[in-house]
């Protein structure tokens, strides 16, 4: 093949393609406990409602729920990752098993904000959310006293959480999507010195907390029990009057280590006995929740 602007752009496109279909094709979980924000500047302020807006009925004037003037600010980041491709390869026509590689960048792209979601949980014992408190903390403020999403515990974390509302427990924020770009311009110097053409992905955005009030984490073991405690806790959240928020857990989120565990909680349709008196009775809590194994986690 002659290495020509006609014929790299033969091969953008050709790249482009594969890179489109794959993209489109990679299932991602993270549109279910975060809601996406279209950004149109760097740095969004959002600002929380303490308490829930709820109906009550309409006696004397209207009780008008507002905003707080706090500032929760999150900043865009750029992210990107790049692939080089051998110049002899697209002159001997060799470049097939380049597809593969572009179709994996794509499905990286495309899941990456999986990862910084994960890395919210992993870190949430000890990073702030939009009240200064951390997100899973004891005492967060609620009017005059305080509340908590975390049942405390010294083993592996685990999560439930509320997804049915239009806010979730997390926010991704994008700034800009996720392009295809190219520095393949046959003069370039990289091309020049080096024989190999550049191609690589970037986007634009950040991900953060979202409301505390619709996620709990327990460090407890994961057992009926425990599940049972901290499904109650969560939905007896209220707001700052001391009204129920109406919050259910419809998701537990776990690392693999705890697969099995939770698949018996809420998959299982008997929960076996003790060994040593034989017998099993039924898992009322079967189907409580959705289950969501996240390896990045570990």
């Amino acid at each position: 093949m002659i290495i020509n602007a006609e014929a790299l752009t033969r091969l953008y496109t050709a790249f482009t393609a594969v890179f489109n279909a794959a993209f489109q094709e990679t299932e991602t979980w993270y549109e279910r406990v975060a809601m996406t924000v279209p950004a149109n500047t760097r740095i969004m302020d959002y600002k929380f409602l303490l308490d829930f807006p709820m109906v009550r009925e309409w006696l004397g004037d209207r009780q008008i729920s507002s905003l707080e003037p706090k500032a929760y600010q999150i900043e865009s980041k750029d992210w990107e990752a790049t692939i080089e491709v051998e110049r002899n390869d697209i002159e001997d026509e060799q470049i097939g098993f380049y597809n593969p590689i572009v179709a994996a960048l794509a499905q990286e792209a495309r899941k990456h904000p999986e990862k910084l979601i994960s890395d919210l949980l992993k870190n949430a014992f000890a990073s702030v959310c939009y009240d200064g408190q951390y997100f899973f903390d004891t005492d967060h403020p609620v009017g005059s006293g305080t509340a908590s999403n975390s049942a405390g515990g010294a083993g592996t974390a685990w999560y439930l959480l509320d997804t049915s509302r239009a806010v979730k427990p997390f926010i991704f924020q994008l700034r800009r999507g996720v392009e295809l770009v190219r520095m393949d311009r046959p003069d370039d110097e990289h091309a020049f010195m080096r024989k190999k053409f550049r191609y690589g992905v970037d986007y634009r955005g950040a991900a953060a907390y979202g409301l505390w009030q619709l996620a709990y984490a327990s460090k407890q073991t994961l057992d009926a029990t425990n599940y049972a405690s901290s499904r109650a806790a969560m939905m007896s959240q209220t707001n700052a009057e001391g009204r129920p928020l109406g919050i259910k857990p419809n998701l537990m989120v776990v690392p693999p280590s705890l697969e099995k565990s939770a698949r018996e909680i809420l998959q299982a349709q008997f929960i076996i006995g003790d060994p040593a008196t034989g017998g099993s009775k039924s898992n009322v809590w079967q189907g409580t929740a959705d289950l969501l194994v996240v390896p990045e986690l570990t």
